[in-house]
């Protein structure tokens, strides 16, 4: 599991570079247009953010070994994926309706976060 979320925390750091220059440069007039510049930066940061807690619970693994750490990774791939892909979506298509799924995705940000707290406070 632990070479799973390392390989998927390099390919979520290139995908945030990417599309963080991608908003910056050819989306930027639609984007401040219809006003989603800081909601896609928003989208960007947190998957840059949540991209390194990924890393970190992959390299925790290969020193402990808990199950929470495997619910966190998952938490934080389902995140990056709900939140950011529901921002980004919102963004580029500009149908509100999309705003209301990006809560589930911070639910499971928070949620990896808790397995994470849990998987050191137990693999200690």
């Amino acid at each position: 599991m632990s070479k799973i979320f390392l390989l998927t925390s390099t390919v979520f750091g290139a995908l945030g570079v990417m599309i963080g220059a991608f908003g910056a440069h050819a989306l930027s007039g639609m984007l401040q247009e219809t006003g989603r510049t800081a909601t896609f930066e928003t989208a960007v940061k947190y998957q840059m953010y949540h991209t390194l807690a990924l890393l970190a619970t992959g390299i925790l693994m290969n020193r402990y070994t808990s199950k929470w750490l495997d619910y966190a990774g998952w938490g934080f791939i389902a995140g990056i994926i709900i939140f950011s892909g529901s921002l980004y979506i919102l963004c580029l298509s500009n149908v509100g309706k999309w705003g209301a799924v990006t809560p589930v995705g911070g639910l499971a940000l928070i949620a990896g976060w808790i397995f994470l707290f849990l998987g050191i406070w137990k693999g200690l």
